[in-house]
């Protein structure tokens, strides 16, 4: 085993499994995935340490274990379409092509878009599509999806993106600020959409997904 692939295990056995995470389909995602390969390569070393890894200026990689504590809470199924918000250097989408049959990845860095296209086109992902745009409008010419998953945390979710939900799919996002979030499963059921609340996490804030200051006259 390469010494990547044994960071990885050990990532898996002390950061991962020791926060709860149970579902195989996710272990075993972070166990296959090389997440080396998402991360700009001065920092490779870095690959697997439990913390943030700045990707851009404006852009961090979320730590494994608060990442894959979401992704259980995703509960993502073999047949299902995945969306994924602010995709970033790739990471999430690569964990999500393991454990769906689709996903769609959106994000605003044309730079990122295409160093994430290549990282996951050279690993044989081939179910992952990623487009750079807006990720506040989400893509809905290639929904509705089973899950979307926002990769950051956000002050407020664009109506918009719920309205991209399959009946019965699900939004799973962290809501809050300066890593003091808590993670959110929405739930669509036809017209209304409920809410869970299910633990407190820590997830760098994304700037497109602020609340608009409000003005009282």
């Amino acid at each position: 085993m390469s010494e990547f692939g044994k960071a990885r295990q050990r990532m898996v056995d002390n950061q991962i499994r020791t926060t709860d995470v149970t579902a195989y389909k996710v272990l075993d995602a972070f166990l296959t995935v090389p997440r080396e390969k998402f991360v700009p390569t001065p920092m490779r070393s870095l690959a697997y340490s439990d913390s943030d890894i700045r990707i851009s200026d404006h852009r961090v990689m979320t730590q494994p274990s608060p990442l894959a504590k979401m992704l259980q809470l995703a509960a993502i199924k073999p047949d299902d379409i995945v969306l994924i918000i602010a995709s970033g250097s790739g990471y999430t989408a690569a964990l999500a092509s393991r454990l769906s049959n689709t996903v769609v990845a959106v994000e605003p860095d044309e730079t990122l878009a295409q160093s994430s296209e290549s990282a996951i086109s050279d690993l044989g992902y081939d179910n992952v599509a990623v487009i750079s745009g807006d990720p506040k409008e989400g893509v809905p010419s290639e929904g509705p999806y089973d899950v979307i998953f926002i990769d950051g945390a956000v002050e407020e979710v664009p109506q918009g993106l719920l309205d991209q939900l399959k009946d019965g799919g699900a939004l799973v996002t962290a809501e809050g600020r300066d890593h003091m979030a808590e993670a959110v499963r929405i739930l669509r059921n036809g017209e209304h959409f409920s809410r869970m609340s299910a633990f407190d996490t820590n997830a760098p804030l994304l700037a497109e997904f602020t609340r608009t200051p409000s003005f009282n006259l």
